[in-house]
C-alpha cells in the first residue's frame, strides 16, 4: 500500500504531462487510474489496480485524481483524470469468457459496498473530470447503455462536474458483439440518452447523425453530452490561446525525467516492496558476509517487465543484477529462456553459481507474457519449471537463499514459504525504472521494507474450485462457494491482506477511545421496533456529520532499526445475520525511529465505517457491539439507538 506517496507521485506525472503539451508531444486527458477491484486472483489487469479492498481503492482514486488533476483556483484542470473501468469489469479473457460478451451478474449489496465504492469516491471526494464505462453488461444491460448507472447514478445523485466516456469501441461491442439493439442507430441513442458523452471510437461519429435523422435522438441530447466534454476542455485551458501563457506554461523539457522525479521513483519502489518471509532475520544482507552474490531468474536482468502495462517511456532502467551489483560481486544465471521456463536446460548453470556465492537472490515471477489486458490467467502456481528452478537452487546455495517476485497478482508459492531452505521472500509488484535499486536496497537493508499486500494471495485450489465468472463477494455456504477477498473469504491462504514483515518490530497501544456511541433518529416518522433494531438503522436517517469518534494510537519501535510503520485499523459489524468478517476502515503510514514513539490520530465515521449494507443496497448501522483491530490490539465499541428527540 503506497497511498501516501501516491499523491506527490501523481502531481509529478502530471508536471511532466504539462511540460510535453507545452512542447507540443502529449494531450491533456489521461484515462487514468484504473480503480477495479481486484476480486479474483486471476484478473491480468490487477495490476492496475489498488488491491482488493475498496476503503483503499477509495483513498487511492482520489488522490490519484487529485495529484493530476491539480489544486488551482476555481474549477481550471492541471490534466483530467479518468476513473475505468465502471463497473463490476474484471474479466479479459478466462477460458473462452472475453470482456466483450461477459453478463456480469451482481447483486444490489455487492455493486454498493465494493463494486461502486471507488468509483463513488473518484467523483465525491477526488472531483474527478471524467468516468470511463465498461465493455461488460451489468445484470443484462452494456455499462454505456445504463441510464441508471450513468445519469442516475454517476452524474446525479454523485453529481459528476465532467464528461463520461466509453471504453474504446465500447459502442460498437455493445451492438455487433451482444447484440443488444437491432441497428446501429438504435445503439447510438440508447447510449447516449443514457448519459454517454464521448465514445472512444468511431462508432456514435458514424451512427449519431442517423440516430437523430430517425426520430431517436434530438439534438438536445447531443447538445448536452458536448457540453460536457466541451467544458472539460475549457476547465484544461485548451481555447485559452499559446500554452506558455498558461498558469503551467513554464513547464517545458527541463521538468521531464529531472534528478527530484527519478528518486521518487525510487522511492515509491521502495514503499511498495513487500517483506512477506524472513526466517531467523536472513535478511537484511551483509556487505561484509555475503560479498559475492548468485543472481539467479527469468527476471533478474529485465527492465520492460518492471514497468507492467500502460506505462511510459522511462527515463533510464537499474535492473535488479545491476542493483545487487552496487552492492556485491554478482554471478549471474538466468536460469530459464524467459519466465515461460519451459526447459531445466540451464538449471546445471543456475546450482553452481549458488555453490559458489555467500547469499543467492532468484528473481522470479510473471511478465506480460503471462498476465495483461486481454489474458488473465487458469492457475496461480509460478510458471513452467519455475518452482523446480528455485528448490533445486535452494538445496545448492551455500548461504541464505532469497526469492524475489515480480508480478501484479498475487502467486501461490506454499512451497517456497515452507522450505526451510528458503530464508526469505519478497514479493516487488512490477517496480517500475528503478526497481533493481530499490530491491537491492531492501535486499541489504539501506531500506527496511513496510510495504503491505494489498491483495489476498489465494492458494492454488481455489481458483480449482471457483469460476471467474462468479461475481458474488460472499461465501454462499449451501453450495461451497468460500466468497472473495479477506473479507469474505476465510479459507486458508498463502500470504494474508495486509500481511508485510519489517527488520524491525512495532508495539500498538491504544491510549484514547470512546467506548459507546449513541445514534439518533432525525427521520421521526420511522418507527422503533425490533425489526429496526434487528436490521440496524438506515445511515441516511440520522445525523452522519455528528457521529464521528477520534482515537488515538501510540506506535513503539521496539527494534535496532529506524521503519516505517502501516497502521491498519479494521471494523468486525456486531455477530449474527451481517455475513463481513472484517473491514478496513482506516490505514495511516507513520515514520518511527528506532526506540521511540509516534501517535497517530485516527477519525472513525460511523455511518461509514461501522455500517453495513443490506440486500437491497442501503447502508445501515448495526446496533450492538462493534470490534475494532489495530495489530493483535482488539477495541469494542457499544453502537445504541438514542430515543431522544
Amino acid at each position: 500500500m503506497v497511498v501516501v506517496v501516491l499523491g506527490l507521485h501523481c502531481k509529478v506525472v502530471s508536471d511532466e504531462a504539462r511540460a510535453m503539451y507545452n512542447g507540443g508531444t502529449a494531450g491533456l486527458t489521461y484515462w487514468s487510474p484504473n480503480v477495479n477491484i481486484l476480486r479474483d486472483p486471476r484478473w491480468g489487469r490487477g495490476q492496475e489496480t489498488p488491491g482488493e479492498d475498496p476503503i483503499v481503492a477509495g483513498k487511492y482514486a482520489a488522490r490519484y485524481v487529485k495529484g493530476l488533476q491539480g489544486y488551482a483556483k476555481g474549477n481550471r484542470l492541471k490534466v483530467a483524470a479518468c476513473c475505468k473501468h465502471y463497473t463490476a469489469y474484471d474479466i479479459d479473457n478466462w477460458k473462452g469468457v472475453d470482456r466483450f460478451h461477459f453478463n456480469a451478474k451482481v447483486s444490489l449489496q455487492d455493486l454498493a459496498d465494493t463494486y461502486n465504492v471507488p468509483f463513488k469516491s473518484c467523483v465525491l471526494q477526488g472531483r474527478v473530470a471524467s468516468v470511463m464505462c465498461s465493455y461488460n453488461q451489468v445484470n443484462g444491460k452494456p455499462t454505456c447503455a445504463d441510464s441508471n448507472l450513468l445519469k442516475n447514478t454517476i452524474r446525479g445523485s454523485w453529481g459528476l462536474s465532467g464528461y463520461i466516456v466509453s471504453d474504446c469501441d465500447s459502442v460498437g461491442v455493445l451492438f455487433d458483439n451482444q447484440h443488444y439493439t437491432r441497428t446501429p442507430e438504435e445503439a447510438a441513442a440508447e447510449t447516449i440518452k443514457a448519459g454517454l458523452d464521448l465514445d472512444c471510437g468511431p462508432f456514435l461519429a458514424v451512427h449519431t447523425q442517423g440516430a437523430i435523422s430517425k426520430g431517436l435522438l434530438n439534438e438536445f441530447d447531443v447538445n448536452n453530452a458536448l457540453t460536457n466534454t466541451i467544458t472539460v476542455q475549457m476547465r484544461l485551458g485548451m481555447f485559452d490561446g499559446e500554452p506558455s501563457a498558461q498558469p503551467y506554461g513554464h513547464l517545458g523539457p527541463r521538468d521531464v525525467c529531472t534528478p527530484a522525479h527519478q528518486e521518487l521513483a525510487l522511492e515509491a519502489a521502495r514503499q511498495g516492496i513487500v517483506l512477506l518471509k524472513n526466517r531467523k532475520s536472513s535478511l537484511p544482507l551483509s556487505t561484509r558476509r555475503h560479498r559475492t552474490v548468485a543472481v539467479i531468474g527469468p527476471n533478474s536482468d529485465v527492465t520492460v517487465t518492471m514497468i507492467g502495462n500502460y506505462a511510459g517511456i522511462p527515463c533510464g532502467y537499474t535492473t535488479p543484477l545491476q542493483g545487487i551489483g552496487r552492492y556485491a560481486k554478482t554471478i549471474h544465471q538466468a536460469g530459464c529462456a524467459g519466465v515461460a521456463c519451459k526447459g531445466n536446460q540451464q538449471f546445471g548453470a543456475a546450482e553452481a553459481a549458488a555453490r559458489k556465492a555467500d547469499a543467492t537472490v532468484l528473481v522470479m515471477g510473471l511478465d506480460q507474457s503471462i498476465e495483461a489486458e486481454a489474458l488473465d490467467r487458469v492457475g496461480l502456481l509460478l510458471p513452467g519449471h519455475q518452482q523446480e528452478l528455485v528448490a533445486r537452487v535452494a538445496k545448492a546455495s551455500k548461504g541464505p537463499t532469497v526469492l524475489v517476485l515480480m508480478s501484479g497478482g498475487p502467486i501461490d508459492v506454499s512451497f517456497a514459504k515452507n522450505d526451510p531452505r528458503i530464508s526469505a521472500i519478497i514479493w516487488a509488484g512490477y517496480p517500475g525504472q528503478a526497481g533493481g535499486t530499490a530491491i537491492a536496497d531492501v535486499l541489504f537493508g539501506t531500506t527496511n521494507p513496510g510495504g503491505k499486500l494489498p491483495m489476498t494471495w489465494y492458494p492454488q485450489d481455489f481458483v480449482e474450485k471457483v469460476a471467474m465468472t462468479n461475481m458474488a463477494m460472499r461465501a454462499d455456504h449451501s453450495n461451497g462457494y468460500p466468497g472473495r477477498t479477506y473479507r469474505f473469504y476465510k479459507g486458508p491462504t498463502v500470504f494474508s491482506f495486509g500481511q508485510g514483515l519489517s527488520y524491525t518490530s512495532f508495539n500498538h497501544k491504544l491510549l484514547e477511545a470512546p467506548k459507546e456511541v449513541s445514534v439518533t433518529l432525525t427521520k421521526f416518522n420511522v418507527p422503533i421496533n425490533s425489526t429496526i433494531l434487528r436490521n440496524g438503522i438506515k445511515a441516511k436517517h440520522t445525523n452522519c456529520k455528528e457521529l464521528t469518534l477520534g482515537f488515538h494510537i501510540d506506535v513503539e519501535n521496539t527494534g535496532t532499526m529506524h521503519g516505517t510503520h502501516t497502521l491498519l485499523v479494521f471494523s468486525t459489524p456486531p455477530s449474527g445475520r451481517w455475513s463481513a468478517n472484517k473491514q478496513l476502515v482506516g490505514f495511516q503510514k507513520v515514520h518511527v525511529p528506532a526506540g521511540s514513539k509516534q501517535r497517530v490520530w485516527f477519525g472513525i465515521q460511523v455511518c461509514k465505517h461501522l455500517s453495513v449494507v443490506d440486500n437491497f443496497g442501503t447502508r445501515r448501522i448495526p446496533m450492538g457491539n462493534h470490534k475494532l483491530q489495530i495489530g493483535d490490539y482488539k477495541h469494542s465499541i457499544s453502537v445504541q439507538l438514542s430515543t431522544r428527540n
